[in-house]
């Protein structure tokens, strides 16, 4: 069926709206999913912006050149992506709000109308961000949580963010509470569209073609290829030398998993299988019929867990409430003085205060 411009138009509008956020575990593909999407003329996300992580900012007012240090802070993505400051407003009056302007403004200066964010830290938070944006849609990538840690493991050389404790107990109890919460989104309609990482990278035109056909806009086949993309907005690191790459390899690479850890992992598949969650089919079964995990031990799992999560959510209050004063000689000791002149470009944009000499 052949839209019209103007249902082609009243379509735009709609989706406009609302924000898109592509959501998995960490390793698990999202930053490919990210490039190959981006790709499109019409999205313009942004790359781990993560600005509703940072939803205690805004439980003060907070003039705009101080939410907008703080989140620069906390994930450089003011530098990461550029937009014109001028035109966000003065002041946020909350997460959503703040949120819904610079990301828009980020697409509005590619051109495109679809905006959002690939947010890997948020795998938990579904439920949040679709209380916090009700017209949100859902993008939901998946991969064998065995993968992923084998992934987190090799990327432990390249990168220290995946090096600290707990970086792969965060995978098995965090991917269960994942396909929870996306179960509970499709309760309440909200819009979910999902892929395998395998599927992605092995059929990669044809994944891209049912995303499109999700998002309501015409397939364009440049998503199908990493050829010409912007990965400008990346975080420094090997552990992304894949997608800065020109092509995309279907091959898992090779890597063995402490023996402990294999066995948490298919005990935990197991005991999914066994609850019935749908989206346990999204991985292959234990090669073994290995027993469920029990009561005990996802007790204990679920405790290290909330202990690793609220250590999480106690970096996100320091970025919060720390002195900025404090922030900045942090920022300038470890970048040698540099980000002081990033600051006065911002302070003078948004006419906060006169530039520190």
């Amino acid at each position: 069926m052949i839209e019209t411009e103007a249902e082609c138009l009243q379509t735009s509008v709609k989706f406009a709206e609302g924000p898109l956020f592509v959501v998995g575990l960490p390793r698990s593909g999202t930053t490919l999913l990210y490039a190959l999407l981006n790709q499109h003329p019409q999205i313009g996300l942004m790359q781990e912006g993560e600005l509703p992580l940072l939803w205690p900012l805004f439980w003060i007012r907070r003039a705009k050149a101080e939410w907008l240090e703080r989140w620069n802070f906390f994930t450089g993505s003011l530098e990461r992506h550029p937009m014109d400051l001028d035109r966000l407003p003065p002041t946020a009056s909350g997460m959503a709000t703040a949120t819904q302007a610079a990301y828009k403004e980020y697409a509005r200066q590619k051109g495109a109308f679809l905006w959002g964010d690939k947010c890997p830290s948020q795998y938990d938070s579904l439920l949040r961000l679709a209380d916090e944006f009700p017209n949100a849609r859902f993008v939901i990538i998946w991969r064998d949580p065995s993968e992923v840690c084998r992934s987190i493991i090799r990327a432990q050389k390249e990168s220290p963010f995946f090096s600290g404790v707990g970086a792969a107990h965060r995978i098995f109890v965090g991917c269960q509470k994942m396909g929870l919460q996306r179960d509970e989104l499709l309760r309440r309609a909200v819009p979910v569209h999902e892929l395998q990482y395998q599927g992605l990278v092995q059929d990669t035109a044809g994944e891209m073609r049912r995303l499109c056909e999700f998002l309501q806009i015409p397939y364009d086949s440049r998503t199908a290829s990493l050829k010409g993309a912007d990965r400008s907005a990346l975080h420094p690191g090997d552990h992304n030398a894949l997608v800065k790459g020109e092509k995309i390899s279907p091959r898992e690479k090779p890597g063995t998993l402490p023996k402990k850890l294999d066995r948490k992992l298919n005990r935990y598949k197991q005991l999914w299988r066994k609850k019935g969650w749908s989206w346990a089919g999204f991985f292959p079964a234990p090669k073994q019929n290995h027993i469920v995990a029990g009561p005990f031990e996802r007790g204990c799992d679920e405790t290290l867990y909330l202990i690793l999560r609220a250590w999480d959510f106690a970096i996100v209050i320091l970025y919060c409430f720390v002195p900025l004063r404090v922030l900045r000689a942090y920022r300038a000791f470890k970048t040698g003085g540099r980000y002081m002149t990033w600051l006065d470009y911002v302070r003078a944009r948004t006419s906060a205060a006169p530039p520190q000499q």
